[in-house]
């Protein structure tokens, strides 16, 4: 059923009994073109597009739970385009047009607020970086504004501008950067998926993979076998170990990236802030809750829960940028487990073994990459030709050092990215 102002009103004059479900929970097929083994925002999208892009519908999206209970549930829902590097920078900002219009294309309400987002730079060096990449920025066409501490205070009172540690020396605005409803971007594409025919199987767990000569054949699952022609992989965290069942080893590490959310609040952030002192970044979620998250747990680990050394580290962070935050109380806590690749940047390409595709290594960028990395994939996937703001997040990188994209220049360090 489409969504619009008359139904609403006519749903809510009736009891809202007659909504109907969003997707179909068929059971799976015997065969299909295409497996998408993976029901997170990622896959959704890819097979969106799919099917949307290239009419393709013979189409099954294998989750081992339930749609959305991964990375795209456990975020800070974060949307923004502010890269710099060749390769980085083209694909984000077709990411944020994407989402720009994602909406109106769903036909879902995704809860996208463009409030802004602004990075602080705390020294004259950090300035000249941030000019650098406003530069950059302004030059692929999108917006960014260099601020002044004048300007940033205007816009975010509650900052300590008087720290000795860490002064304030202005910060990089880009107007267009913000947040949306992470589940509502899950269930929109979800929802769109399975209008275009699309099958998505919940509770179907890959267990293996069927290769012969070089070719996959399909997969072994919870669920029975399945036949495919083609089978993309699409699992982040879990890459690793989707990959060891073709016999692959991939370039990932896996590592858990806390978030935090306060009780609810009235509205005092208005723009989603980053710290340039410290990997930390908060926003105010419509509900209230102040949403807040830092660095890596930097041991590997598939837990989706973090320690107690990096929660203090995060709270640190906050109270040195915010020192207001501690009058508020900690909700809850979660961890999602973060496929970090050794430039920090992503991986979407074909594998050696013909018919089986791969898409991971999202690092800190998978959330706001969304719907570019599915259409991206999908493109990949339907005509075996990279998409253009795509085409350098290729596997073969790691293994030759050309087209390495390292955007912090921090080394092939897999948790420093």
């Amino acid at each position: 059923m489409k969504f619009s102002g008359f139904e609403l009103l006519k749903q809510g004059l009736t009891g809202n009994t007659g909504w109907a479900p969003h997707w179909r929970r068929p059971k799976p097929k015997g065969a299909y073109d295409i497996v998408i083994i993976g029901g997170g925002g990622h896959g959704l999208a890819t097979a969106y597009y799919l099917a949307k892009n290239h009419g393709l519908q013979n189409i099954a999206v294998l989750e081992k739970g339930y749609l959305g209970g991964g990375n795209i549930g456990r975020n800070t829902t974060i949307v923004r385009s502010n890269y710099m590097m060749p390769g980085n920078s083209e694909f984000y900002s077709h990411s944020l047009k994407l989402w720009e219009g994602m909406e109106q294309d769903l036909n879902f309400n995704t809860m996208m607020s463009q409030r802004g987002q602004i990075v602080l730079f705390h020294s004259d060096g950090q300035r000249d970086a941030a000019v650098r990449r406003a530069n950059a920025m302004i030059n692929r066409g999108d917006d960014a504004e260099i601020l002044t501490t004048a300007e940033v205070r205007k816009h975010a009172p509650y900052l300590n501008f008087d720290s000795a540690r860490f002064p304030i020396y202005g910060g990089i605005l880009q107007r267009r950067a913000g947040t949306a409803r992470h589940d509502a971007v899950a269930w929109g594409y979800a929802r769109g998926a399975d209008l275009r025919g699309v099958d998505l199987i919940q509770n179907c767990e890959v267990t293996g993979m069927d290769i012969e000569n070089g070719r996959v054949q399909g997969v072994q699952t919870t669920q029975g076998p399945i036949k495919a022609k083609k089978v993309a992989m699409v699992t982040a965290g879990r890459s690793s170990q989707v990959a060891a069942l073709a016999g692959m080893r991939l370039p990932i590490e896996s590592h858990i990236l806390q978030a935090f959310v306060s009780e609810g609040l009235k509205p005092v952030i208005h723009h989603v802030i980053s710290f340039g002192m410290g990997h930390f970044y908060i926003s105010q979620s419509d509900k209230g809750g102040l949403v807040f998250g830092g660095n890596l747990d930097y041991y590997a680990s598939y837990a989706a829960r973090g320690n107690l050394a990096m929660k203090e580290h995060v709270m640190e962070a906050a109270m040195a940028l915010m020192p207001i935050i501690g009058q508020a109380k900690v909700l809850r806590s979660w961890g999602g487990i973060m496929d970090m690749s050794p430039d920090g940047s992503p991986i979407i390409d074909k594998t050696h073994i013909e018919g089986l595709y791969l898409n991971c290594g999202w690092c800190y960028g998978g959330f706001k990459a969304v719907p570019a990395s599915g259409y991206g994939f999908a493109h990949l996937i339907a005509t075996d030709n990279h998409h253009p703001t795509a085409s350098g997040f290729r596997l073969d990188r790691f293994r030759t050092g050309y087209g390495l994209m390292d955007e912090e220049g921090t080394g092939s360090q897999h948790n420093l990215h």
